[in-house]
């Protein structure tokens, strides 16, 4: 499982003109979904998110997670982060899990962190033709991936 964890002021997902989430000051997550991935990628990567200290204190240090900061979060589901971009210049999704094992993680996933968040959290909607927007805040971006675990 891989995540693009973005810091934003403020995100939207739009799906056929209709806004489909909306937040202000909180996570946008983007992530890719293998075949491989288990129950443990998905618990590993939403207490992960939650709890990454990538929120200002007072002082101005990124020293707060979103849990800390009680900010909200937007997960859309990306297959595309899993490219491989090794032959030539046509991008291969070949690691990408197939619709009938990404939907059941992907909703795992929403589950699990809307537990671990204590609250809510926005959506895209699976394999529709999405637009995101989002004011990257600071900017911060962190990839992480469950395989590696980092």
């Amino acid at each position: 499982m891989r995540a693009v964890v973005q810091r934003v002021s403020e995100a939207s997902v739009t799906v056929d003109s209709d806004v489909v989430a909306n937040i202000d000051h909180g996570l946008l997550i983007l992530l890719g979904i293998e075949e491989t991935d288990t129950d443990e990628d998905i618990e590993w990567l939403s207490k992960k998110i939650v709890n990454l200290r990538i929120f200002n204190d007072v002082e101005g240090i990124m020293n707060k997670s979103l849990l800390n900061v009680e900010g909200d979060a937007i997960v859309v589901s990306q297959f595309t982060l899993h490219a491989s971009t090794k032959k030539g210049n046509r991008p291969s999704y070949i690691k990408a899990a197939k619709p009938t094992i990404a939907v059941p993680l992907y909703k795992k996933f929403v589950a699990q962190i809307e537990t671990d968040l204590r609250k809510p959290v926005g959506t895209g909607i699976f394999g529709a033709d999405m637009k995101v927007r989002l004011l990257n805040d600071g900017p911060v971006t962190i990839n992480i991936d469950t395989k590696r675990r980092e």
